[in-house]
């Protein structure tokens, strides 16, 4: 077995399956733990803007990720959506929306490392995750420039590939095979995209799972003030 086998053959596999199986465990297990540990009495606004862009960015750039490569191919195409502005779309997007995350998480980290009050209540893992996101970021933000070459040059190959591997992968017949003509950039960032969700239940990205979605359906609440009367 290469090593291309075991990375984008059966690491995909451990990384969903530690990502899925992991976070029910903490959930069963260490409900205490369920959270993200609050910093916010310091430094509140760097805390606000680096987590409003850093949500904003990696939000966008997973849904954005998650349509572009698992959406099938004809169904682009029969959008009117060629390969080339396929990928122009995609790079115009990941540029944006990864600059965006980028700076967030740059300003999370910068808080999180020189604020001393913040670095004392940081776990060990707290600083690992956000620099692994942060190197993961980096690496796609390279890809960019890389992608745009293709483009200009009508080469839309590497995009196909990447996205016949995911959709591969999701319905468990990946082919890391797919992969042998593509860049190692490219696959340096899918690597450590995928890891991201094997050390997901070991961080404290876990609160994730408890977005209050809810909020979005709820009856709305009626504030009132209580009224005292003068004398």
């Amino acid at each position: 077995m290469n090593l291309t086998n075991l990375l984008f053959g059966i690491f995909p596999y451990i990384a969903l399956t530690t990502f899925v199986v992991g976070s029910l465990v903490r959930f069963d297990r260490e409900q205490y733990t369920w959270k993200a540990d609050s910093s916010q009495f310091f430094e509140p606004e760097l805390l606000r803007k680096g987590s409003i862009l850093f949500h904003i960015g990696v939000l966008a750039l997973f849904f954005g990720h998650f349509a572009g490569l698992v959406t099938p191919h004809s169904w682009f195409l029969g959008m009117g959506i060629s390969d080339m502005g396929h990928q122009y779309i995609a790079i115009i997007l990941g540029a944006v929306f990864g600059s965006i995350c980028m700076m967030g998480g740059v300003i999370l980290w910068k808080r999180r490392m020189y604020n001393p009050r913040v670095r004392a209540n940081s776990r060990f893992m707290d600083i690992f995750i956000l620099d692994w996101i942060l190197v993961t970021l980096a690496v796609g933000l390279i890809t960019i420039p890389v992608s745009l070459y293709h483009a200009i040059s009508g080469d839309a190959s590497t995009m196909i590939m990447l996205a016949e591997w995911v959709q591969g992968m999701l319905v468990f017949n990946a082919d890391p095979q797919l992969l042998d003509d593509v860049g190692f950039i490219y696959k340096l960032h899918l690597f450590l995209g995928m890891s991201v969700f094997f050390l997901f239940p070991f961080t404290r990205l876990v609160h994730v799972w408890s977005a209050p979605l809810s909020y979005i359906v709820r009856p709305y609440q009626l504030v009132r003030t209580k009224y005292v009367k003068q004398r």
